[in-house]
C-alpha cells in the first residue's frame, strides 16, 4: 500500500468520542468476504486530493482539526493476520446509536388499545387532546402518514381558536408550504382545516373541516357589507336623542345615556345608579386617557355595534376603553376587527404586546397564527424568539389563554429540527415542561430535554431529565440514563442498569442494543445478534458488524452486511458507510452512486463526521469516473429502472438534476423512487421542488395535487387534477385523476371510468418528458433520449391500465397491456402478468413469470413473496423465508407462516410468530390476524385488545370492526355466564 493512501486514510479519522463508524485502509492482500484492496495509482491521487481538501477546507473548528491531526500523526499501524493493515482512531467501539426523540412504549399494543377505548367513550372537547397523544405514540412508528392523520383529527375536533390556530399551522408546517414559491404564510390553501380565517372561529364543528374553504365567498360578502354600510354614521339622528355629554379637554362628545349605559355594567352603574354622575348631564372624562376621537367612535358603536369603519389606532383606543370599563361587546368587536388586520409579520409583532396587555384573545391568536405559519423563518426574528422563549411571556400568554403544551410542543419540535443543540431549543423545551400536565406530556418533554442535553454534552443534566422521564413512566428513557452515566465515566453502572431493565420488563431489541454498548467481545456480539433478531430495523448492529468486518480486512463481507440493512431500510448514514467502504476498494463509481443517493435523501448532509459536504465529495469522485451526458443518463435511468435498482436510479436522477436543476419532471420522478423506498419526507421535498420548477400552471396544479394526495387530502387533490385538465389536457393530469379515483372508489362503474381516464392519458403527449434537454455535443442522442423518456410514460400508464382491466375482468386486455409494458422493459409487468395467469388457474405459468422477475431483480423481497402464492407449500415457505431475510418489514410472510401453524393446531407457535413481527412492525393485518387467532382460542380479552390497537391504526377497517363487535359480544356473554 502506498504511503499516500495510508496518509489519506489516516487524515480522515476522528478523535475518540465520535458517533459514526470509522473507516480504515485495506491493502491489496486483504482477504475475506471477497474484498480486494487498493493498488495505488488513481486511488492514491484521489485519496491525496481528499486529504488535502480536508486539511484546507474542513468546516470543523481549527483547534479541533489540529488536535485530531496531531492525534492521527501519533497513531502507529499494526499488521494483522492475512496482511490486513488497520490504522486510525477510533475503532468500531466508538460507534453509538442515537437515542430516539419520540415516545417509545414497552407495550404499545396495550397503550393503543387503551387510547382507542378512551376515544370511543370521551366527551367531544376531549377528543382533540387524545388525538395529540395518539400522534405522539405514532411518531415512534416511523410512519409519517399515521402521525399526520392524528394531527388532522386533532384539528378536526379542536374546540377553541387557540388549538385551531396551532394545529392548522402545524399541518401547514408538516407539508412545508413555507418552501412553496409564490405562496405567502397567510395564503389560504383552500382547506378549511388550514384556513387562517376559519382557525380564528371558536366552536366545535368537526364536519366543517372537510368543506371547501369559504374564504373567497366571505370576502365578497364582506365587501358588499362594507359598501352597504359605508354611509353616514348617523348625522340624521334626532338631537333630542342625546341627553348626556362627555367632556374631554375643551371638547364635548354627546351620547344617549341609555345606549352608553348599555355598553357595560360599570357604565350602567355610573350613569343610572347612585353615583353623582347619574344626576349630571356632563361627565368630565379627561383623566381617563381616552381621546375625543375614540369617544366619538364609542358613541357611534353604541348605536351601530360596528367598528370596522374606524382607523386601527382608534380601534386600539376603543380596546383600551373596553378593557378598562368591562365593555364586553365593544371589546369583542375591537378584538375581532384588529385580529382581521393581522396578515404579516410586521403587524403581528407590532400588535402582539397590545393584545397581551389588553387580554385580547383573538388579537393574540391572530398574531400567534402569523408567527406559527412563518416557522421556521419567524424563529430567527429576535422579537418572536423573545416572545416564545421567555418565561415571563409564557405567563402573560397563559393569562390570555394562549399558553399550552400544544403550542410549545410544536415550537420545540420545529426548533429541534432547525438546531437540536441551540439555546432556543432548550428554552422552548423548558417552557413546554411548564405547560405539561398529563403524564404522557411529561414523559415526552422530559425525554426530549434529556436527548437535547445529551447532544449538548451536558451529561449530568441529561441524566436528570431522563430520570424524570423514567419516573413519569417512560421506560425507554432508561437507555438515556444509561448513556449519560456511561458518558460520565460510569460504564459498569450503565451496564447494570440495562441488565436490570432486561430482567424486569419484557425484553425488546433496543434494550439489548443499549446493553451491548457497555460490553465487549462475545457478549457484545451476542447482544447485538439478539437485538437484530428481536428488531431487525435497528441500524446500529449492522453498522457495528460491518465496521468490525472491515477491521478484520474483510471489506466485501462488510459491504454485504450493510447491504442487508440498505436492502429494506435506506438511510443516509448507512449509504455513507457503504460509500467509504467502496472508496477503500477504489470503487469510485459505486461510491459516487451512493453519495448522489445521499443527496437525494438529504441535500444538506455532511459526511465524514461533519467535515465534508456531500456535494464536494461528488465533485472529487466525479474526476475519477466517466462523465455522462444527459442522453446517456436517460439510458442509464431506463436500465436501472428496468432492473429495479432504486438506489442507482436515484443517483442517475441526481446527476441529471445537477445538469438541469429546474427540470420539474425529474424532481417528480425522484419523488416516485423515494416513495418506493419508504422515504416519505424526502419524497415530499422532491414534489415541492417539482411544483416550484413547474413551467406551466397546469403542470404546477398536478404536482400540488400529488402533494395533497400524499398528505391525505384526496378530494382537494382531485379538484387540482380536474382544474389542470380544464387548462390543458395532459398525461400527468389524467393519470393523477385516475390514480386518485382508483384508490378511493371500489365499485365497477368507477373502475370503468378509471379505464377511460387512463386510455385518455395515453392519447395525450407528455411534453415535459419529450423535451428532455440534451447537451448539444451529443445531438446524435436526442432522438434516443426522447424515445426513452416516452417509454417511461407509456410503461407506467400501461401497467396501471392493465391493473384496472383486471379489476373489471378484462383479462385479455390486461395481458396485452402487460406484454406491451414488457416490450419496453417494464420489469414489474412480470408481476402483473403472473396475476393474470393465476386468475386463469395457470399457476405454473404464474410461477414461471415471477421467476423471470426474480432473475432480473434478485434482491426484491416482494417478488419472492408474490411467487410464493403460485407454488406448493414447501416452495412457498422457502420463498417467504427469503423474503423475510431480504426485508423483515414485510408482514405477509409472518401471516402465512402463522396461518400454517394454526392449521397444524400449533396455536401457541402461531401467536408467537405473529407477535415476533408485531414487536417491531405494528401492522393492521398482523394485529387483526392475532385477534382472530385469540378469538378462536377463547382469549377474548387479548383479542379485544388487538382489535382496539388495530382500529387505532385504521378506525374504518371493516373486517376488524366486525371481529371486534363479535368478540365483545362473546366476552359479554361469558361474563354473564360467570356472574350467574
Amino acid at each position: 500500500m502506498s504511503q499516500h493512501l495510508l496518509n489519506a486514510m489516516r487524515s480522515v479519522t476522528m478523535t475518540v468520542g465520535c458517533k459514526s463508524p470509522q473507516l480504515y485502509p485495506v491493502n491489496s492482500t486483504a482477504g475475506g468476504g471477497g474484498g480486494g484492496a487498493a493498488t495505488g495509482g488513481a486511488g492514491d491521487k484521489f485519496l491525496q486530493t481528499l486529504q488535502d481538501y480536508l486539511k484546507l477546507n474542513s468546516i470543523t473548528p481549527s483547534h479541533h482539526r489540529s488536535q485530531s491531526l496531531s492525534l492521527i500523526n501519533n497513531v502507529t499501524s499494526s499488521v494483522l493476520p492475512e496482511g490486513t493493515t488497520i490504522t486510525g482512531l477510533p475503532q468500531s467501539d466508538a460507534i453509538e446509536p442515537q437515542i430516539d426523540l419520540c415516545l417509545k412504549l414497552v407495550d404499545i399494543v396495550s397503550s393503543l388499545a387503551g387510547l382507542y377505548d378512551r376515544l370511543e367513550n370521551c366527551a367531544q372537547f376531549e377528543r382533540s387532546g387524545l388525538y395529540l397523544e395518539q400522534r405522539a405514540i405514532f411518531s415512534g412508528l416511523n410512519d409519517p402518514r399515521l402521525s399526520r392523520r392524528s394531527l388532522k383529527l386533532a384539528r378536526k375536533h379542536a374546540v377553541d381558536a387557540h388549538s385551531k390556530v396551532v394545529l392548522s399551522a402545524w399541518l401547514r408546517f408538516e407539508r412545508r408550504e413555507d418552501e412553496f414559491l409564490g405562496v405567502s404564510a397567510m395564503d389560504c390553501s383552500g382547506l378549511s382545516s388550514e384556513c387562517p380565517k376559519c382557525s380564528l372561529v371558536s366552536g366545535y364543528n368537526p364536519e366543517s373541516t372537510n368543506d371547501p374553504c369559504p374564504c373567497s365567498k366571505e370576502s365578497e360578502v364582506e365587501e358588499d357589507q362594507r359598501c352597504s354600510t359605508s354611509v353616514s354614521h348617523g348625522d340624521d339622528i334626532d338631537e333630542d336623542d342625546y341627553d348626556i355629554w362627555f367632556c374631554i379637554g375643551g371638547e364635548e362628545v354627546k351620547f344617549n345615556r341609555f345606549k352608553i349605559a348599555s355598553l357595560s355594567r360599570p357604565f350602567k352603574a355610573m350613569l343610572n345608579g347612585s353615583f353623582m354622575e347619574s344626576r349630571r348631564e356632563r361627565i368630565y372624562f379627561t383623566q381617563n386617557g381616552i381621546s375625543v376621537a375614540a369617544m366619538r367612535a364609542a358613541e357611534i358603536f353604541s348605536r351601530t355595534k360596528r367598528v370596522d369603519s374606524f382607523d386601527p389606532h382608534i380601534v386600539l383606543e376603543l380596546l383600551v376603553l373596553s378593557d378598562r370599563f368591562c365593555c364586553d361587546e365593544l371589546k369583542s368587536a375591537c378584538d375581532a376587527y384588529l385580529a382581521s388586520l393581522i396578515d404579516d409579520m410586521d403587524s403581528a409583532v407590532l400588535l402582539f404586546e397590545y393584545g397581551l396587555e389588553e387580554s385580547a384573545y383573538l388579537l393574540v391568536a391572530a398574531c400567534l397564527q402569523v408567527f406559527l405559519r412563518e416557522i421556521p423563518s419567524s424563529m430567527r426574528n429576535p422579537n418572536v424568539n423573545r416572545f416564545f422563549c421567555s418565561a415571563e411571556f409564557r405567563e402573560r400568554l397563559a393569562v390570555v389563554g394562549h399558553a399550552s403544551f400544544l403550542l410549545y410542543s410544536f415550537l420545540s419540535m420545529a426548533a429541534m429540527e432547525e438546531n437540536m443543540t441551540s439555546n432556543t431549543t432548550v428554552m422552548l423545551l423548558e417552557r413546554t415542561v411548564e405547560c405539561a400536565v398529563e403524564n404522557w406530556q411529561k414523559q415526552l418533554v422530559f425525554h426530549q430535554l434529556g436527548c437535547v442535553m445529551l447532544e449538548r454534552k451536558e451529561y449530568k443534566d441529561a441524566e436528570r431529565w431522563f430520570e424524570a422521564a423514567v419516573n413519569a413512566g417512560h421506560i425507554y428513557s432508561s437507555a438515556g440514563v444509561a448513556r449519560a452515566k456511561y458518558k460520565r465515566g460510569h460504564k459498569y453502572k450503565a451496564y447494570k442498569l440495562m441488565n436490570t431493565l432486561i430482567s424486569d420488563h419484557a425484553p425488546a431489541g433496543w434494550m439489548y442494543q443499549e446493553r451491548s454498548l457497555y460490553e465487549s467481545g462475545d457478549d457484545k456480539r451476542m447482544d447485538l445478534n439478539t437485538a437484530t433478531e428481536m428488531d431487525p430495523t435497528l441500524s446500529y448492529p449492522y453498522k457495528y458488524r460491518a465496521v468490525s468486518l472491515l477491521e478484520d480486512g474483510r471489506v466485501g463481507a462488510a459491504i454485504s452486511e450493510i447491504d442487508k440493512l440498505i436492502g429494506f431500510k435506506i438511510s443516509a448514514d448507512c449509504l455513507e458507510l457503504r460509500c467509504w467502504f467502496l472508496i477503500a476498494l477504489e470503487d469510485y463509481e459505486g461510491a459516487l452512486r451512493d453519495t448522489r443517493a445521499i443527496l437525494m435523501l438529504d441535500p444538506h448532509y455532511m459526511m465524514f463526521h461533519g467535515m465534508l459536504r456531500s456535494e464536494k465529495l461528488v465533485e472529487l469522485l466525479s474526476r475519477h469516473v466517466k462523465n455522462y451526458s444527459q442522453a446517456d443518463c436517460w439510458m442509464q435511468l431506463y436500465d436501472r429502472w428496468s432492473s429495479v435498482d432504486d438506489v442507482g436510479s436515484l443517483a442517475v436522477v441526481h446527476h441529471m438534476l445537477s445538469n438541469d436543476p429546474r427540470k420539474s419532471l425529474l424532481w417528480f420522478r425522484q419523488s416516485l423512487l423515494l416513495l418506493r423506498l419508504n422515504c416519505y419526507n424526502p419524497a415530499m421535498r422532491s414534489l415541492r421542488m417539482a411544483r416550484n420548477h413547474a413551467p406551466s400552471d397546469h403542470e404546477r396544479l398536478v404536482y400540488e395535487g400529488w402533494i395533497l394526495y400524499d398528505t391525505g387530502y384526496q378530494e382537494t387533490a382531485l379538484s387540482k387534477a380536474e382544474k389542470s385538465i380544464s387548462i390543458h389536457r395532459s398525461f400527468e393530469a389524467y393519470f393523477l385523476k385516475a390514480y386518485i379515483l382508483s384508490e378511493t372508489t371500489t365499485d365497477t362503474e368507477s373502475s370503468f371510468y378509471v379505464v377511460q381516464l387512463l386510455e385518455e392519458a395515453l392519447r395525450c403527449p407528455s411534453d415535459g418528458l419529450r423535451k428532455g434537454q440534451v447537451s448539444r455535443i451529443f445531438r446524435s442522442y436526442i432522438l434516443k433520449s426522447r424515445i426513452v423518456a416516452e417509454l417511461f410514460v407509456n410503461r407506467q400508464a400501461l401497467n396501471n391500465l392493465a391493473s384496472i382491466y383486471i379489476d373489471v375482468d378484462k383479462l385479455d386486455l390486461a395481458v396485452d397491456c402487460y406484454m406491451n409494458a414488457l416490450d419496453i422493459k417494464h420489469t414489474r409487468a412480470h408481476q402483473g402478468l403472473a396475476r393474470v395467469y393465476h386468475l386463469r388457474n395457470q399457476r405454473k405459468a404464474a410461477y414461471e413469470e415471477m421467476t423471470k422477475f426474480i432473475e432480473k431483480a434478485s434482491h426484491n423481497a416482494s417478488a419472492y413473496e408474490k411467487r410464493s402464492e403460485y407454488c406448493d407449500r414447501e416452495l412457498a415457505e422457502n420463498d417467504l423465508r427469503t423474503a423475510t431475510r431480504l426485508d423483515p418489514l414485510r408482514p405477509y410472510p409472518y401471516r402465512y407462516r402463522a396461518a400454517v401453524l394454526m392449521d397444524d393446531r400449533k396455536e401457541a407457535a402461531a401467536i408467537e410468530e405473529v407477535s415476533r413481527a408485531v414487536a417491531f412492525k405494528l401492522d393492521l393485518q398482523l394485529l387483526h390476524l392475532r385477534a382472530a387467532f385469540r378469538d378462536s382460542m377463547g382469549e377474548y380479552t387479548a383479542a379485544i385488545r388487538d382489535c382496539e390497537a388495530a382500529l387505532c391504526l385504521d378506525p374504518d377497517h371493516v373486517h376488524t370492526l366486525e371481529l371486534y363487535r363479535r368478540v365483545k359480544e362473546k366476552s359479554e356473554e361469558l361474563q354473564q355466564q360467570r356472574a350467574v
